[in-house]
Order: structure tokens, then sequence, then C-alpha cells
């Protein structure tokens, strides 16, 4: 009978063990991860997906998994809400929040103040008012971006990049 609860918690330990082993990542994975998006980065071509909005002044939103920011070399696709107070409304109730396809911007990615991050910036020309993607990006794949906006509080996002897979 006092076998019982000793051969169970013995099962219990093994299953964890093997849990723990089997779900990290190897030291090759996470090198192989961190060059992917420091290329990504350097090139640019990737796609964030927001996951979770914050806005100023307001709790924290999560989000479905429909809305992204596209970054490619010559072309800025966002798709993202907007939750805060707009200082000038569109005029049209369908360019709520940020859906445009940019063509004219300016890119710049510098290395951050800590190991294996990276900031970008990416300064939008073609929208008609002042507007800036801040990216802080790490090389485990996490993002966080802030957006300001002349006609809006300023509005960040939590997410996760997606890189293009090489064929």
């Amino acid at each position: 009978m006092k076998k019982l609860p000793l051969f169970g918690f013995a099962v219990l330990l093994l299953v964890w063990i093997f849990y723990a082993c089997g779900s990290a990542q190897t030291a090759v994975e996470k090198e192989k991860q961190a060059a992917d998006v420091r290329n990504a980065v350097e090139v640019p071509d990737f796609t964030f997906k927001a996951t979770y909005a914050y806005p100023t002044g307001y709790k924290s939103v999560y989000l479905s998994p429909y809305y992204d920011v596209k970054v490619s070399p010559d072309t800025v696709v966002a798709y993202l809400p907007y939750y805060g107070r707009a200082y000038r409304a569109p005029m049209d109730p369908r360019e709520g929040g940020y859906r445009f396809t940019s063509t004219d911007f300016e890119y710049r990615a510098d290395k951050g103040n800590e190991r294996g991050n990276w900031n970008v910036e990416i300064t939008l020309h073609d929208l008609g008012r002042p507007v800036t993607f801040r990216f802080d990006i790490w090389e485990n794949g996490t993002a966080r971006l802030s957006v300001n906006d002349v006609d809006r509080q300023q509005i960040s996002f939590q997410g996760d990049l997606v890189l293009r897979k090489e064929e």
C-alpha cells in the first residue's frame, strides 16, 4: 500500500522530465532562429502578427489573429485596429485603425541596447500625415510595435514575427 504513492510520484517525475526535455529548443535551433530574424530585419522581409494592443490610458486588448504588418523592401502593408483618442477623425468610417499600403517610406534598422535586440523605425510619407512605426524586435521572434501618429494618441502592439520560409 505504501509503494503505490511512491510509484505514482516516480511516474509523474518521469513524465515531467520527458516533457521538459522534449519542449526545449536546442542551441543550434536558437542560433538559426536568431540568424533568420537578423536577416529578415536587415533585408527587410518580415510580417508582424499582433496579439495584444496597448492603447494609451486604456486596458490592454487581446486581438484576433488577423491583424498584421507586412514589411518588404518596397512595400509596407498594415492592417491594425486602433483604440484610443483620435484628434482628427477620418471622413470615411472604414478608415478607422491602420489599414494602408505604403510604398513611400524610410526604413532604418539598428542594433538595440541589449544583446539579441533590434530597433526598426519606419517613417511613412504617403499617408497625408506623419506616421512612424517603431519595432523592438528580439532574436526569439517576439516584437513590440509603437505607433506614433499626429492625429491620434500613441498605441503599442505586442506580437510575433513570421519569417518567410526559404524553399
